[in-house]
C-alpha cells in the first residue's frame, strides 16, 4: 500500500489550507459563526465552489470524481484551519440532496439515538435535517423543527440543538446508502481529528519557540521537547492509520475495511485529544483562557471523536477481529 501523496494531492491540500486561512480566519470565525445568525453562507458557498463537498462523488453525479483518500486530505486541511459548519454532513449528502454540492443548501445530520436526548449539531443554521438509521436516510425540513439551542456547547463554533423527539421525515435512501454514509462519515471524522492533532502541535511548537523563561525559549527545555515530540509521533501514527483506512475504503480488496476504519478512529481520537491537552499545557496559565486558540482544538476533538461511532466501540471491534 503506497501512502505517498502525488503532486496533485499535495496541491489539493495546499489549496484547501490556503483558502481556510484566508476565508475562515480564526478570530472572525469565533466571533461570527459561534453566534446566532452568524453563519456566513457566502463563505460556505465559496468553499463548495472549490469542489469540497463533491470531492469523492463521481463526475456523472456532479462531483470531482476522486476517491475517499482525497476526501481525507481535504478534511484534514479543513479541520487544521478550524473551518466551521457541517462539513461531514455536506460531503455525505452532496450526491443525494439537491443544492448541497454547490453550498446553496446547508444540511444537518442526526444519527437516530437508541436512547437519551436528541442532539443535533448545526441545526440552527441548516435548511434540511437528514436522519440516519439502520433502515436508511430520511429528509426533514429544518425550518419548523424548533428545539432548544444550547447556550454553551462544548465547541463554541459548533451550535447544538436539543429536540424533543426524532422527526420521521421522507425516506430518501435505504440501508446500503446508510451503511456507506457511516463508513465514509467515520473516515472523514477521523481525518478531521488528524488535522486537529497536527494543528494543535504546530501552535504549541510556535508558542514554545517564542515564550521566554529564565532567559531562554521554553522550547529548549528537555521536558517540553519530550511532550512535543510525543505530539508529533501521535499525529504521524494516526495519519498513517487514517490514510490506510482511506485506501481500504477505495480498494476494499486491500484489507478489512471495518477494522481499518475502527483502528483509524482509535488512533486519531487519541492523538487529537492528547495533543489538545498538551497544547493547553504548553501555553501554561494562558492555555486555559479564551485569549488563545489552544482550547478550541481540544473542544472540537471532543465533539468529533464520538461521531459515527466512538473509541470504546471501535476498540471492541478491533479486539474482536484480532481475536477472531
Amino acid at each position: 500500500m503506497d501512502l505517498t501523496l502525488s503532486p496533485e494531492q499535495e496541491a489539493l491540500q495546499e489549496m484547501i489550507a490556503g483558502f481556510a486561512a484566508d476565508r475562515f480566519e480564526i478570530d472572525t470565525v469565533v466571533r461570527a459563526f459561534g453566534e446566532p445568525g452568524g453563519f456566513d453562507r457566502g463563505a460556505w458557498a465559496e468553499l463548495a465552489e472549490l469542489g469540497t463537498f463533491g470531492i469523492a462523488l463521481p463526475e456523472d453525479q456532479g462531483g470531482v470524481g476522486l476517491g475517499a483518500i482525497d476526501a481525507v486530505l481535504v478534511h484534514e486541511a479543513l479541520a487544521a484551519g478550524l473551518v466551521p459548519g457541517p462539513l461531514v454532513a455536506a460531503t455525505l449528502a452532496a450526491g443525494l440532496v439537491e443544492g448541497v454540492i454547490d453550498g446553496s443548501v446547508v444540511p444537518a445530520l442526526l444519527e437516530r439515538p437508541a436512547h437519551g436526548p436528541v442532539v443535533v449539531e448545526h441545526l440552527r443554521d441548516a435548511d434540511v435535517l437528514l436522519v440516519l438509521d439502520d433502515d436508511g436516510i430520511s429528509k426533514v425540513d429544518a425550518a419548523g423543527l424548533g428545539g432548544t439551542v444550547l447556550p454553551h456547547p462544548t465547541d463554541p463554533i459548533t451550535p447544538v440543538t436539543v429536540l424533543d423527539a426524532v422527526p420521521e421525515g421522507e425516506r430518501i435512501a435505504g440501508p446500503e446508502v446508510a451503511r456507506a454514509w457511516r463508513r465514509l462519515g467515520s473516515l472523514l471524522a477521523s481525518a478531521q481529528l488528524v488535522g486537529l492533532s497536527e494543528a494543535t502541535t504546530s501552535v504549541a511548537v510556535e508558542y514554545a519557540k517564542e515564550r521566554q523563561q529564565f532567559g531562554k525559549p521554553i522550547g529548549t527545555f528537555q521536558g517540553l521537547k519530550h511532550l512535543l515530540a510525543d505530539c508529533y509521533m501521535r499525529t504521524e501514527v494516526a495519519r498513517s492509520a487514517v490514510w490506510s483506512a482511506g485506501v481500504n475504503l477505495d480498494e476494499p480488496d486491500a484489507g478489512d475495511v471495518d477494522r481499518a476504519l475502527a483502528s483509524a478512529r482509535l488512533m486519531a481520537a487519541r492523538a487529537a485529544t492528547e495533543n489538545g491537552k498538551t497544547g493547553i499545557q504548553v501555553h501554561g496559565g494562558m492555555g486555559f483562557t479564551w485569549e488563545v486558540v489552544a482550547h478550541l482544538y481540544l473542544k472540537r476533538a471532543w465533539v468529533l471523536e464520538t461521531q459515527f461511532g466512538n473509541p470504546d466501540d471501535d476498540a471492541e471491534l478491533v479486539a474482536a477481529k484480532v481475536a477472531g
